[in-house]
């Protein structure tokens, strides 16, 4: 979108976590405002209308109409979250935030490299943006710990990881999965 450039292209101006979005880690999006070739955004849109606002929560009219049902199905990231980070990066500061994103982001790029058969992107993507950081630290000491005492196959591997994954989201509640729009949710 014309005019549309952010400085932070790791969280975007509605409070996805683009360093984490499957679409970036491919090299199809750059994230938020990276250039040439953005895909139109009424929030981008609205965010240049509203004096270039670096992110939405800073916008005198936040939370908006645009964000009804923002949660209610996912892209191609999940947006199960997206209200709760923004918050959360308001509360704690962008800074602090982009720190805890940048660690998440270390994160998955290890389970990409290391426990990924091949089938793992999205379901790693989608676990990593919905679980605590806490969690997911643990999680790394924890396969780290077991690699450490067993040779295995990178299918064990990324078999371990999942199930890892899938029982810190039972913990947390969380579902592992996107929410694709179906003409029920419309």
């Amino acid at each position: 979108m014309k005019g549309f450039v952010r400085l932070n292209l790791d969280f975007s101006l509605c409070g996805l976590n683009c360093a984490l979005c499957p679409m970036k880690l491919g090299g199809y999006c750059p994230g938020c405002g990276g250039g040439a070739g953005n895909q139109s955004c009424p929030i981008a849109g609205c965010g240049i209308e509203h004096d270039k606002v670096e992110y939405c929560f800073l916008c005198p009219e936040y939370p908006c109409r645009k964000y009804e049902g923002a949660e209610e199905y996912d892209s191609f990231i999940t947006h199960q979250r997206q209200l709760k980070d923004m918050e959360r990066a308001r509360r704690i500061g962008v800074e602090a935030y982009n720190r805890e994103l940048l660690r998440k982001r270390e994160i998955l790029d290890l389970l990409l490299s290391e426990y990924n058969d091949g089938r793992r992107k999205t379901f790693f993507s989608v676990a990593v943006n919905l679980l605590s950081l806490e969690g997911l630290e643990a999680i790394i000491n924890q396969l780290s710990e077991h690699m450490s005492k067993e040779k295995l196959t990178l299918k064990q591997k990324s078999v371990k990881a999942v199930e890892l994954l899938n029982n810190l989201a039972s913990d947390q509640a969380v579902e592992i999965k996107l929410r694709k729009k179906t003409s029920e949710n419309k």
